[in-house]
C-alpha cells in the first residue's frame, strides 16, 4: 500500500503517496542472498551437480513476470528486467547488461554474489570460463530458449563439462513463501478495438504456416495468445496478458491452453467458437501427439522453451525454431486499433497536461518528492476513469536520478525536486491504446549546459519527426537521425531511440524498432516510440519522446513509395530548456506547428489553471 506525504516539510525518509498501481518499497534484501545460495548450494550438491543457472526469465520469456516465477529476485535480490546467475560451489556471478551495473551491485550481496557486465563477459562466455573441467551445469529446460540452449551447450562443452536439463527447479523446493499463481480473469478484447476478428486472424495465420510449410505453431508468447484471440488477462504487472499457450494446426481448429477457472463466460464463448480449450497440463500431451504424427512444428525461436521442441523430437516429430508470423502481423495495426491509440493519447496527453500545470505550480515550492509527482500523475490519469493500469512503472528522476535510464524510485531513493532537471517517463494502458511519454522539465534557471544538451536532444527527436524514407528502411537506418546533434558535440546515449508500442498490450513490442539492432523493415501501421537522450552521470539526465505511427507519404514526382511518423502523442515541450540558436527555420516551423496543433487537441479537454498553463506552454517560439 501507498502512502501519502506531507507537502509542507517533506521527510525524505518517510515518504508516503496513496497509489493504485506502483509501489515504492524496497525491492530486495541482500542479507537474504547468503543463506539463499548456500541452500542452493547444498540441494545441487544433493543431485550431483556442479553448478545451475537462474535466468530471469520465465517460461514465455516475457519482459515481466508473475511473482512465482521471479528466481533470479528470491536468489540475488536482483529485480531488473534481464539477467542471469549462475552458481557454482566456489562462485557465482549476476549477469546483468550496462543498465543494471549499479543496481545489480545494490541489490545484491556482492561478498556472495558478483555482479558482472554482459557486454564484457556474457553467460556462454562466463561459463566455459569458470565451469570446472568435468563439471555438470544443471538448467531448468522451461526457462531457456531453444538457441540459448545451444549457445550454453558450445560453452559447457568449451569448458569440458555436461549441461544437464533438471525439473523441477530447484529453487522452487526452497523457497518457502513462494507466491501462488496468478488468476487473473481472461476477458474478451472488444471487436471496436481489436478491429479484426480472431477468425480472420487465424486463417492469416494458417496462410503463413502452409507457406512455411510447416504442420502447426506453438503460441509461446502470450502477446501472440492474446491478440489472436481477441482477449485480455492480468497475470502480470503492467500488460494485460493472459499466461498460456496455443496451438494452431495448419488446417483445423487450434487449441488454447489456459486454466478453466480464469477464463470469463465471454471469452470461453469467443474462443470456444473457434477451438478447444484445454488446462494447461494438456499441453504436454498434445505435443507430444504432434510429434507421434511425424508433424513439422513451428516454435518461436525468441519466446518457446527448450523444453517444447524436446517434447516435440522425443515423440519423433520435428521441431522448427524460427520467426513467429504473428509477430509482423501484429505489430501492423489496424485502423480501429490507430484510431483507438489517437483517442487513447488525447486522453492521456490532458492527464499530462493537468500534472504538468500542478507540478509547474508546487515544484518552486519545494515541497515535493519524486513519489509526490508519480502519485500525482497517476491520480489525473485515474481521472480519465478509463485507465487500466501504468504501461510500466513511472520513471521520476530529480538531479542525478534523472541520469539513470532505468531508474524506479524507492522510500530510500526518493529525492525533493530542487532546481535543476526533473524527468518524467511514464504510460497509461487504456483498453483502446497503450500509451508511453516522456518530458523532461526544469524547475528554476537552467545552466547552459543544460539547454545545449536538451536542444541537441530536441533536435534528435525532431529527426525522426520529420523523416521521410523508402519502403523498406528499417530502424538501424534511421536510428543514426537522432544521434546525430549529439554527435556533433562529441556526445551520445546508450539505448535504442525507440521501441515498437502495442495496442492495449506490451508498451515494448517487437519487431519493429530504433535502434543499431532494428533490422526489420518499417511498415505502415506500426507504432513505435521516438526517444533520443543525454545522460551525465552524477549530474542531471534528458530524454523527450512521443510516440509516432508508420505511415505512407505521397511526395509529388516521387519514384518510390515514400514513408514518414505520424505523431500521436500531445504535449508540450520544456520551452525553458531550448536554446533557439542551435535549431534551424524547419525545425522551429515544426516545433510551432506541433504546439498549436498540442493546443487545438487539448484545450478543450482541460479547464482552469491547467487551460492557462497550456496556453502558456504552447506559445510560439
Amino acid at each position: 500500500m501507498c502512502r501519502k506525504s506531507r507537502l509542507a516539510e517533506p521527510d525524505m525518509t518517510d515518504s508516503r503517496a496513496a497509489c493504485r498501481f506502483q509501489s515504492f518499497s524496497e525491492p530486495s534484501d541482500p542479507s537474504q542472498v547468503a543463506p539463499r545460495v548456500a541452500a542452493l548450494r547444498t540441494a545441487l550438491a544433493k543431485q550431483g551437480l556442479d553448478g545451475f543457472i537462474v535466468p530471469r526469465a520465465d517460461e514465455h520469456q516475457g519482459e515481466y513476470v508473475p511473482a512465482h516465477m521471479a528466481r533470479l529476485a528470491w536468489l540475488t535480490g536482483f529485480t531488473g528486467s534481464a539477467g542471469n546467475a549462475v552458481v557454482l560451489a566456489d562462485k557465482a556471478a549476476l549477469i546483468v547488461d550496462g543498465r543494471y551495473t549499479i543496481q545489480s551491485a545494490d541489490q545484491t550481496d556482492t561478498n556472495v554474489v558478483t555482479p558482472t557486465k554482459m557486454e564484457e563477459n556474457p553467460l556462454d562466455k562466463w561459463v566455459e570460463a569458470n565451469l570446472p573441467a568435468g563439471g555438470k551445469l544443471g538448467y531448468d529446460p522451461w526457462l531457456h530458449t531453444v538457441d540459448g540452449v545451444a549457445k550454453l551447450e558450445k560453452a559447457v562443452a568449451g569448458a569440458g563439462g555436461t549441461l544437464v536439463a533438471v525439473t523441477p527447479n530447484p529453487i522452487d523446493a526452497l523457497w518457502s513463501d513462494r507466491p501462488a499463481p496468478p488468476t487473473a480473469p481472461v476477458k474478451a478484447h472488444p471487436a471496436a478495438y481489436a478491429g479484426e476478428s480472431a477468425a480472420s486472424k487465424l486463417a492469416r495465420i494458417q496462410e503463413e504456416l502452409a507457406k512455411a510449410k510447416v504442420d502447426a505453431l506453438v503460441l509461446s508468447d502470450p502477446h501472440a495468445l492474446a491478440w489472436t484471440f481477441n482477449i485480455r488477462g492480468g497475470d502480470v504487472e503492467h500488460t494485460p496478458l493472459p499466461l498460456g499457450y496455443a496451438i494452431v494446426p495448419r488446417e483445423g481448429r487450434p487449441t488454447v491452453f489456459l486454466a478453466p477457472e480464469k477464463i470469463t463466460n465471454e471469452a470461453g464463448d469467443a474462443i470456444g467458437a473457434l477451438g478447444e480449450i484445454a488446462p494447461p497440463q494438456a499441453l504436454e500431451q498434445q505435443l507430444r501427439a504432434l510429434g507421434s504424427a511425424k508433424a513439422k512444428v513451428r516454435l518461436d525461436s525468441s519466446t518457446a522453451a527448450y523444453a517444447l521442441a524436446t517434447l516435440i523430437r522425443d515423440s519423433g516429430g520435428t521441431p522448427d525454431a524460427g520467426a513467429d508470423p504473428i509477430a509482423l502481423m501484429k505489430a501492423k495495426k489496424n485502423e480501429a486499433e490507430l484510431n483507438g491509440s489517437r483517442r487513447a493519447h488525447l486522453r492521456d496527453g490532458a492527464a499530462i497536461v493537468r500534472f504538468l500545470s500542478w507540478l509547474a505550480r508546487e515544484a518552486p515550492k519545494g515541497g515535493l518528492t519524486e513519489i509526490d509527482a508519480v502519485a500525482a500523475l497517476e491520480a489525473e490519469r485515474l481521472k480519465t476513469g478509463e485507465l487500466r493500469d501504468v504501461s510500466f512503472t513511472t520513471i521520476a528522476g530529480a538531479g542525478p536520478n534523472a541520469a539513470l535510464p532505468h531508474y524506479r524510485v524507492t522510500e530510500s531513493s526518493n529525492r525533493r525536486i530542487e532546481p535543476g532537471i526533473f524527468l518524467v517517463d511514464s504510460g497509461g494502458q487504456y483498453e483502446d491504446g497503450t500509451t508511453d511519454i516522456t518530458r523532461t522539465l526544469v524547475v528554476g534557471e537552467p545552466s547552459a549546459e543544460m539547454r545545449d544538451r536538451y536542444t541537441r536532444v530536441l533536435k534528435g527527436h525532431l529527426a525522426i519527426s520529420r523523416a521521410v524514407f523508402p519502403k523498406g528502411t528499417s530502424g538501424a537506418q534511421l536510428d543514426a537521425f537522432a544521434r546525430a546533434p549529439l554527435w556533433q558535440a562529441g556526445l551520445d546515449f546508450d539505448h535504442g531511440t525507440g521501441h515498437g508500442v502495442g495496442s492495449y498490450l506490451s508498451v515494448h513490442e517487437g519487431p519493429q524498432r530504433l535502434s543499431k539492432l532494428g533490422t526489420t523493415p518499417l511498415e505502415p501501421g506500426m507504432i513505435l516510440s521516438n526517444e533520443p537522450g543525454y545522460y551525465k552521470e552524477g549530474a542531471y539526465g534528458i530524454r523527450i519522446e512521443n510516440l509516432i505511427v508508420v505511415e505512407e507519404r505521397q511526395i509529388p514526382g516521387a519514384e518510390r513509395t515514400m514513408y514518414g511518423f505520424e505523431t500521436v502523442t500531445w504535449c508540450p515541450y520544456e520551452q525553458a530548456l531550448i536554446d533557439l540558436s542551435l535549431l534551424d527555420e524547419g525545425e522551429i516551423a515544426w516545433i510551432n506547428a506541433y504546439h498549436a496543433q498540442v493546443w487545438s487537441n487539448l484545450a478543450p479537454l482541460v479547464e482552469g489553471e491547467a487551460k492557462a498553463w497550456l496556453e502558456q506552454a504552447c506559445l510560439p517560439l
